[in-house]
């Protein structure tokens, strides 16, 4: 019984189905011995083995399908992106290469202003940093031909949809250009333009309006050509046209794509061109405004002087120890369009005067406070003082003031020494009113004497007269010599009588015709000494003095036709109570010395100036007693 249970046990079934493994009990071992384990490696695999195996062949080759097709349809997008996208930039790329930088200036470049021009620094040799200030933009959109138009197909729109989705991505670009030189239409250099590297912004489809402009500040340095000549030619010409026509040459000029102050893949997009040649007559770039006052410019209309354009509405000169200061107000007629606003630094500038031999006389040294462009004119508020003279430049400055006080202009010329090529040639104004330097002239203690040889007249006494500086001439003066040269009326000058001697007259040449009432004529050989002293000022006039100069035994001429004129006079004074009064009439030459004015010769000694010509009326009481007959 015991060996049948035993061959009945499923251990011992063979045959039938698969085997199994013994259900594991207390008895079974924890590790099975290796020749236990060694027939299950080899067991061969039956159906039911295979079907799973053949299963998990199959999805994974399924999933190999679908990983590969994804791989290559993304690839293929990718490629045919890629194509797209170069076709794309090839073509606006060759767009690009056929733009011109005249293109450019003429259909994409906007420039609004500029508004606002401030002059930063003059250097020494002439060159001017200058801060401009505008608005500016590019209509990219319109050079590369991708701005909405009219329906054009719907490939064209997508086409020029991604144009101006680059546009938008490139966003700016950054110019760096060379020097620029600037000529005139007569091909001559006017000045040469350097700046830094400055960004523009891109547009594409920008509106009608100018809001799509974006402000720019950028520092130039100008260096302005030395040569006055083509200067002075190009405003000539440009007042006759009306508008100020150039031509710029840029060497080199290299634009890279985004913002200089960032990196990325838009720097790698660069363009150059050298050699660019861009001329600017059929749009000027500066139109000369009209001026209030002035003609209009335009039509051969002759350029205005320098006198036209500046007037002196106040100027002074004062004495100090050492120097003479001087300062002045001026205003300017303002050339220059309201849309610029401009602010200049202190500008210095000398004053010459012409000498002898047709030499020119550096008389002054001066510059402007700094100054805005206002309109219609500007103010200029101008000090300085006068330079060590050359030797013997009394002359000069003699004749200088002697014309002023005559009401005569006089010319000058004008020069900066940034600009020292550059000579404007000009009038020093006189002043509106014929100033009266010399006043309450008289003779005190006038004696008159027969000389020794018989039939002429001598004068004796002291020469009296106040001088009365014109308002502005603050200066001290030391009136060393007088000379001069006077008629004698028989009583108070007519008030109708025409002031005596106009401009120069040869020596001893007498009026004509002689003035009614007119006797007597008294003209020294010489100087007669002088001595002066400052006395108070008045309201409206600059410095006051009284001279004084003896006159000693100095001849009294009677005046041709006039001897019965002097018997009268000599019988009133004779006969009369209380003597007779005698009208004095003529000019005189006043030599002075300025305090503070560098006048010095080569012996180290002072100069003094004469004053030529200056007109006198006055009068002097005769009695008795003057009378040495």
């Amino acid at each position: 019984m015991a060996l049948e249970e035993n061959d009945s046990s499923p251990s011992c079934v063979k045959g039938k189905g698969k085997a199994r493994h013994p259900e594991p009990s207390e008895h079974t071992p924890l590790l099975l011995n290796h020749n236990d384990v060694a027939p299950s490696r080899t067991r061969p695999l039956d159906e039911e083995d295979l079907f799973d195996h053949e299963s998990s062949s199959d999805a994974r080759r399924g999933l190999w399908s679908k990983l590969t097709f994804v791989f290559l349809a993304s690839l293929s997008f990718c490629i045919i992106m890629f194509l797209l996208l170069a076709l794309l930039a090839y073509s606006y790329a060759a767009r690009l290469s056929d733009i011109s930088p005249e293109d450019v200036l003429e259909n994409a470049l906007v420039i609004q202003g500029p508004y606002r021009v401030n002059v930063l620094n003059v250097t020494a040799d002439g060159g001017i940093w200058i801060q401009v200030q505008a608005r500016v933009g590019i209509d990219a959109g319109s050079i590369m031909g991708v701005n909405t138009d009219d329906d054009e197909g719907t490939f064209n729109d997508i086409w020029k949809s991604l144009g101006r989705l680059g546009v938008k991505l490139l966003d700016r670009v950054t110019v760096d250009i060379s020097a620029t030189n600037v000529f005139s239409q007569r091909q001559t250099l006017l000045c040469t333009a350097n700046s830094p590297s400055f960004e523009l912004p891109l547009t594409a489809n920008p509106p009608y309006d100018d809001s799509w402009l974006s402000p720019i500040s950028l520092p130039l340095f100008v260096a302005p050509t030395q040569n006055a000549s083509d200067v002075n030619q190009f405003v000539h010409d440009s007042w006759h046209a009306g508008a100020a026509l150039v031509h710029a040459s840029i060497p080199s000029m290299v634009i890279s794509g985004g913002s200089m102050k960032k990196g990325g893949w838009r720097h790698m997009l660069k363009l150059q061109r050298v050699g660019i040649q861009a001329d600017l007559s059929m749009k000027p770039i500066l139109i000369v405004p009209p001026i209030p006052g002035l003609p209009t410019p335009g039509n051969g209309v002759p350029l205005p002087s320098v006198s036209q354009l500046v007037t002196l509405r106040s100027f002074g000169v004062e004495s100090e120890s050492k120097n003479v200061t001087v300062h002045a107000l001026a205003t300017l007629i303002n050339p220059v369009p309201s849309i610029v606003d401009l602010t200049a630094p202190s500008i210095p500038f000398s004053v010459s005067l012409p000498g002898e031999d047709n030499s020119i006389v550096p008389v002054a040294s001066v510059h402007t406070d700094p100054f805005t462009l206002t309109h219609p004119n500007i103010t200029l508020v101008i000090s300085g003082s006068i330079i060590p003279l050359p030797p013997r430049a009394s002359t000069t400055i003699s004749s200088f003031v002697s014309r002023y006080l005559s009401l005569e202009p006089n010319p000058i010329s004008v020069t900066c020494p940034l600009f020292p090529s550059l000579v404007l040639d000009t009038e020093f104004p006189p002043p509106d009113l014929k100033p009266q330097i010399l006043r309450d002239v008289t003779i005190r203690d006038m004696k008159i004497k027969p000389s020794s040889t018989g039939g002429s007249f001598l004068a004796s006494g002291t020469v009296f007269a106040r001088v009365v500086l014109p308002k502005g001439m603050d200066l001290t003066l030391d009136v060393t010599r007088v000379f001069p040269d006077v008629l004698v009326f028989d009583g108070e000058v007519p008030q109708l009588a025409p002031p005596l001697f106009p401009g120069q007259k040869p020596e001893d040449e007498l009026p004509d015709p002689l003035p009614e009432g007119a006797f007597g004529h008294i003209r020294p050989e010489d100087w007669l000494e002088a001595t002066s002293v400052q006395v108070g000022s008045e309201e409206g006039q600059g410095s006051i003095f009284f001279v004084t100069a003896d006159m000693v035994d100095v001849a009294l001429e009677v005046l041709p036709g006039r001897q019965k004129q002097f018997s009268n006079f000599v019988s009133k004074v004779i006969f009369g109570t209380h003597g007779a009064l005698a009208g004095l009439q003529g000019t005189t030459d006043v030599g002075v010395h300025i305090l503070g004015l560098p006048f010095s010769d080569h012996e180290g000694t002072t100069e003094g100036i004469d004053l030529l010509g200056l007109p006198f009326q006055g009068s002097v009481h005769v009695g008795k007693k003057a009378l040495l007959l």
